[in-house]
């Protein structure tokens, strides 16, 4: 029979896409070995390096997404090509996710061949949410495609669709296009 313990972590994991580490179950105040004697009992599944995933919670598209930034405990922002691709800014497809990693962070788990990492201080302002799960926001993202050498005219088309639904200031785009000489 399930206690406290277990419903509270099923609410963080339903949070999470159904995800659910050991700082979670830590963070509810109960040993994260739970964790691994619920995974021994089959209620739940172990997907990463203290990364369990609830079955009851239906898997979603995003799932993936979810463990990259759970993979490397919790700091993963998810960014440059794949916040461009969840953003809807640009018909980019990126082959793996790109997550960004504070600069003092290097993950040593195992996992991280799925990923592309790149490092950087993002401040509060640089990141934002999207269905539960953090991103930089859509000017960061054109700012790392820039930095990056994304084609100049996927590029171009996340300026004009980041313009055309206001998800950026105008003179930002202005100052991000600048570089490229990518007309408004």
């Amino acid at each position: 029979m399930p206690g406290r313990v277990w419903e509270r972590a099923l609410e963080v994991a339903a949070d999470q896409h159904g995800f659910v580490t050991f700082e979670d179950v830590r963070g509810l105040g109960a040993d994260p070995a739970l964790l691994r004697q619920w995974h021994q009992r089959g209620k739940v599944e172990r997907v990463g390096h203290g990364i369990y995933r609830f079955p009851h919670v239906p898997a979603t598209p995003l799932d993936p997404y979810m463990l990259a930034s759970l993979w490397p405990a919790g700091r993963g922002v998810l960014s440059h090509d794949t916040a461009l691709e969840l953003h809807e800014l640009c018909d980019i497809n990126p082959a793996k996710i790109h997550i960004t990693l504070p600069t003092d962070y290097w993950p040593r788990r195992k996992g991280g061949d799925r990923y592309i990492v790149h490092h950087e201080q993002l401040a509060n302002a640089d990141v934002t949410w999207h269905e539960g799960i953090r991103i930089v926001t859509p000017a960061v993202a054109i700012r790392q495609a820039v930095a990056t050498r994304v084609p100049t005219q996927l590029v171009r088309q996340a300026i004009n669709n980041a313009r055309r639904l206001g998800l950026v200031r105008g003179l930002v785009l202005d100052d991000l296009a600048r570089p490229l000489k990518v007309g408004a």
